[in-house]
């Protein structure tokens, strides 16, 4: 039985790191979607492939991943006996943080679709660099474990 519940751990494991990398690629390409997007006239056959595009990349990668980076992480956290860890407390206030960043660059989705541009080329290079901050700092938490 020990061994079953091990095998259980590291696939759980395995389909959560897998799934952080799905989800990060995405949150990493949605902001130069933005950028490239907001160069096409609005209205054109260049805008609607680039609604298209941004659309498809929220429904196919960036929501499925985070739903299953968020089960997988519960499980694997429940299954370790790890909510009463503080490194986890900081990791969980990140990815609730980056879950949220993530539905504001779908709400920013929707306002590019909408024909709305309030956010400059640089604004959004700057925006690029959340999910990556944010991943370091959760890789630290979990291997290192400094709290």
């Amino acid at each position: 039985m020990q061994g079953a519940l091990a095998m259980t751990y590291l696939w759980l494991k395995a389909g959560h790191i897998i799934f952080v990398i799905f989800w990060m690629a995405g949150l990493f390409m949605l902001p130069r979607y933005f950028v490239y997007h907001q160069e096409t006239e609005i209205g054109s056959a260049e805008d609607s492939k680039w609604i298209d595009r941004e659309r498809k990349l929220l429904k196919i990668i960036l929501n499925p991943s985070m739903v299953v980076v968020w089960v997988f992480g519960i499980l694997l956290a429940t299954s370790q006996h790890l909510w009463g860890e503080p490194w986890l407390h900081a990791k969980l206030f990140l990815v609730l943080l980056l879950s949220g960043y993530h539905g504001w660059m779908a709400g920013y989705a929707k306002k590019l679709a909408r024909g709305e541009r309030t956010l400059g080329d640089k604004q959004l290079r700057l925006l690029n660099e959340v999910p990556g901050i944010v991943a370091a700092l959760v890789v630290v938490l979990v291997i290192v474990r400094p709290i």
